[in-house]
């Protein structure tokens, strides 16, 4: 007899996200084998386990940004990629992830290197390349290339920064790490580097 789990159970089996379940269903990609009257999903355990690849097929669109996600800039970006997904006919799932550019601990980001290491995702999608890390974009490039996942940058343009505000932040997080490490026992000469550094990029 055959074992049903509900929708979560199901994302959590394959890997994905509910969101991506359910777009599936949308697409009639993965169907639930019934619901419910209150309108439950239940999926067969068997058969989920005897999909392959269901989950390489994957894109994942990551979005970034400091501002909050009801910001215009972030929801731009976010639409920018959906449309693009959605017009390359893709299954995607997008991961916004808030915070500087140089920030490798952010809850997204941790979540894309996991789907990359364990190849879980065809293929990754960004605005711009530093929408991925301002510092270190190249690395999570490389990792991608020995797991075989296609990377895609819809602007390309590296002359034109788009977000400069968060690029000032960024090189200020990064002084001030730097500073606080070099003159520990100086905070006059911190503040100093820090000022010299906010008058230079204002």
């Amino acid at each position: 007899m055959s074992r049903f789990v509900k929708v979560g159970q199901a994302a959590r089996i394959l890997g994905v996200s509910v969101q991506t379940l359910r777009r599936w269903e949308e697409r009639g990609q993965l169907l639930p084998e019934r619901r419910s009257d209150g309108g439950t999903r239940y999926y067969d355990l068997e058969k989920l386990l005897n999909l392959k690849d269901v989950e390489t097929e994957l894109t994942i669109a990551y979005a970034r940004a400091c501002a909050p996600e009801e910001s215009e800039g972030f929801k731009q970006q976010v639409q920018q990629l959906e449309a693009y997904c959605t017009q390359k006919g893709w299954t995607y799932e997008v991961i916004r992830d808030r915070g500087s550019g140089i920030n490798y601990s952010k809850n997204g980001l941790r979540k894309l290197l996991n789907l990359i290491v364990d190849k879980k995702i065809k293929r990754l999608v960004v605005t711009h390349k530093d929408r991925l890390l301002r510092l270190g974009a190249e690395l999570v490039f490389a990792l991608c290339a020995v797991r075989k996942i296609e990377i895609v940058i819809l602007n390309n343009d590296e002359q034109q920064d788009l977000y400069e505000e968060e690029l000032i932040e960024d090189v200020m997080e990064l002084v001030a790490v730097f500073s606080a490490r070099l003159y520990r026992t100086s905070n006059e000469t911190s503040d100093k580097l820090i000022k010299a550094v906010q008058s230079f990029v204002n």
